[in-house]
């Protein structure tokens, strides 16, 4: 998959200046173009001189290596309020917050889950929905973020 070998060859550049590589999202755009968003975070927070010290170090390695066809935008960010979830890292150390879960497949008639995220067991997710516990293998989740109030 393409955001995962991106975010394998961007994390050691992120993490050399001094932040987290939260994710990588590659999304596609109006006519042929690609956004590419790379979250950053740091205990002190994300500044715009932050984002644009890293943009700069990762279209360096974007021009020479061209991983993306076509025309994109890269976008560094950081998490934000509705930040979403990546890793099952991420999934643990939210445990107990809101979060929606959007399937690659729908369970039970439904792709969308949003509730209380319970637990991280056995590579499996689990997330209360109006009282319901259900058990979302971590292989099948397309996206997830935190639930902002």
């Amino acid at each position: 998959m393409l955001d995962k070998e991106l975010q394998h060859k961007i994390a050691p550049i992120v993490m050399a200046l001094g932040y987290e590589l939260v994710g990588v999202e590659r999304l596609s755009q109006r006519g042929h173009n690609t956004l590419l968003r790379v979250y950053i975070d740091h205990l002190d927070g994300i500044t715009l001189d932050d984002c644009q010290q890293v943009s700069h170090q990762v279209s360096n390695l974007l021009e020479g290596e061209d991983p993306i066809q076509g025309h994109y935008s890269l976008e560094i960010s950081s998490p934000g309020l509705d930040r979403p979830l990546f890793t099952l890292e991420h999934f643990k150390r939210f445990v107990g917050h809101k979060i929606k879960v959007h399937l690659s497949y729908a369970l039970e008639g439904r792709s969308n889950f949003t509730g209380i995220l319970q637990d991280v067991q056995d590579g499996n997710v689990i997330i209360l929905v109006d009282k319901i516990e259900y058990s979302l293998s971590f292989e099948d989740i397309d996206k997830t973020h935190i639930v902002s109030d």
